[in-house]
């Protein structure tokens, strides 16, 4: 008797033919879905304004990952509570790779100490991807004040009793007004925060000399600041002088050693994103990143790459947390 008089062919019923199909069927599409993605659109939901900081940096990042995702990047605005409007629509979509969300360091570091209703909790609802870039704020004057260094904007401070010197932010909470905190705390300083909703109201309250100080991304003010005619940059919050305005020194060269705040942007998906579609993710956006293209876009907007991803990226914030939780609680600082 031979081996093959032993084996035995199974009946396969049409039932059970139909049943095996099927299974085979699931089996390559579900292959075929893992290995495919992205296989449509990807939706970026900014949570802050078109032309604001964020945004512009969203919209080099979209483009770039495009051409490493091979499929269209839909931004898609969704403004309000400092970010939290936004990255609440992104915890809450669904986790499947086509939704991700560019925060930054208020909307993961900053807002849950100031916000008693959060719609998210940023150590757990998101995934991160990549940090996108990092800016220095600027702090900048009239063109016409008799302020002419950041040693002259403290010793005007120290010396203004009866009127405390004013400085514009984009906003409570925001991560430029915690630099004016800051900024207040190292120099031993007090000055009044006027709150604006942007830099389309701040720059001209300082121009109009509405405000004596202005204090934002340098991305968003980089045109005036460089034109100089109404605007005077006096110092970038960063550790080094930006190449964008390499005249203008940072608050550590200008009396304050040690100073090195820097507002950062980033990418998240939704936390349960598969794992597959995360590492097509973190591979694209670390393509992206470190390509000459996004490089020269990015630094048009005194912007600098990240060089964060995955996991290294929450380790990073936590960091941050601490930092600014502890200047929130130090200062009193309270969303309105």
């Amino acid at each position: 008797m031979t081996l093959h008089s032993l084996m035995v062919t199974p009946r396969i019923t049409p039932r059970r033919g139909l049943a095996l199909a099927s299974l085979a069927a699931c089996a390559i599409a579900g292959a075929a879905n893992a290995a495919g993605y992205p296989e449509r659109p990807v939706t970026l939901i900014v949570p802050f304004p078109p032309a604001g900081t964020t945004d512009l940096i969203a919209r080099h990042v979209a483009q770039a990952l495009e051409k490493e995702l091979g499929q269209t990047i839909v931004v898609e605005n969704r403004a309000g509570a400092g970010g939290n409007v936004g990255m609440g629509a992104l915890a809450r979509a669904k986790a499947d790779g086509y939704t991700i969300g560019m925060g930054t360091v208020g909307t993961q570091t900053i807002n849950q100490y100031l916000y008693k209703d959060m719609p998210f909790d940023p150590q757990k609802d998101f995934a991160p991807i990549a940090l996108a870039g990092t800016t220095p704020n600027v702090i900048a004057v009239n063109a016409n004040a008799d302020i002419k260094s950041l040693g002259d904007l403290i010793a005007k401070a120290r010396a203004a009793t009866d009127k405390k010197l004013s400085y514009a932010s984009p906003g409570v909470g925001s991560s430029v007004h915690l630099t004016g905190a800051y900024l207040e705390d190292a120099a031993g300083i007090s000055m009044l925060h006027v709150p604006f909703k942007g830099v389309s109201g701040s720059m001209p309250a300082l121009i109009g000399g509405q405000v004596d100080v202005l204090m934002d991304n340098l991305p968003s003010t980089l045109s005036q600041v460089k034109d100089g005619s109404k605007v005077r940059a006096v110092a970038v919050t960063g550790a080094q002088r930006d190449p964008a305005i390499p005249d203008v020194p940072t608050v550590a060269e200008s009396g304050l050693p040690g100073f090195d705040v820097n507002a950062w942007f980033a990418l998240y998906a939704p936390a349960g994103t598969p794992p597959e579609a995360m590492k097509t993710l973190v591979v694209a956006a670390e393509k992206a990143l470190a390509s000459n293209d996004l490089k020269q876009k990015l630094q048009q907007t005194s912007t600098r790459p990240g060089t964060i991803f995955g996991a290294d990226l929450t380790a990073f914030e936590a960091k941050e947390r601490e930092r600014w939780h502890k200047l929130i609680q130090d200062k009193h600082i309270q969303s309105k």
